[in-house]
This record gives C-alpha cells, sequence and structure tokens, in this order.
C-alpha cells in the first residue's frame, strides 16, 4: 500500500507569528482510501502533500549511471576521458591512448586529411 504525506493547514495568522509551516506526517492508506481532512489524533485540518515517484529500471538515474559506467563503456568498446587540465584528457576506461592533449587530436586530424 502506498505512503501519503499530509502537512497540517495553519491559519494564515499562525504562518505569519512565526513563518513555519504546518506539521508534515506520513500515513499508509489503500489507493482506493479518500484522502484525509482531519489530523487522525489532533483533529487539524491537512491536506495531502504531492510527492516525486521512486523509479527504477533502465531510464531511472541508478539505471542510467550503471550504463555508462567504465565497466559498461569497456565492454562495448567505448573509451572515456576525463579532463584533467585545460586541453589535457586522461583515459579512464577503454582502448586507446593512456592521454589525450589538444595537439595529439590536431595531429591526427592533420593525418587524415
Amino acid at each position: 500500500m502506498p505512503v501519503y504525506v499530509y502537512q497540517v493547514q495553519r491559519t494564515k495568522k499562525a504562518q505569519a507569528a512565526d513563518g513555519l509551516p504546518g506539521h508534515c506526517f506520513e500515513i499508509v492508506q489503500s489507493i482506493n482510501d479518500p484522502s484525509l481532512t482531519h489530523h487522525p489524533v489532533t483533529g487539524q485540518s491537512v491536506a495531502r502533500i504531492v510527492q516525486p515517484v521512486g523509479m527504477t529500471g533502465q531510464w531511472s538515474d541508478t539505471g542510467i549511471k550503471q550504463g555508462v559506467s567504465e565497466a559498461n563503456l569497456s565492454r562495448h568498446g567505448f573509451a572515456k576521458y576525463i579532463k584533467v587540465d585545460e586541453g589535457k584528457y586522461e583515459k579512464m576506461a577503454g582502448d586507446g591512448p593512456k592521454t589525450l592533449s589538444a595537439e595529439d587530436l590536431a595531429k591526427r586530424q592533420a593525418k587524415d586529411k
């Protein structure tokens, strides 16, 4: 069953006095249950707070990080370089030269022409 977050609704006068929003709490409810309108203990007015959905899988942050991991890039024939200085790069994964620089790239382009 999903966990829902609710916030106690404070009057504008009370919020202006201390600048704090209402207390938040979590409650486990069936997806078919109606939203709470009052705090189950204190009876104060509450509103449901919309929360981001936690997702996993191929297109989640975790899945993307795994897809571009150094081991995965090497396995698929890619090389990964990181910038270590202005115009200089060092290989972190894959095949290829240990370092690259702007001069190296210029030499390769001239050679290919």
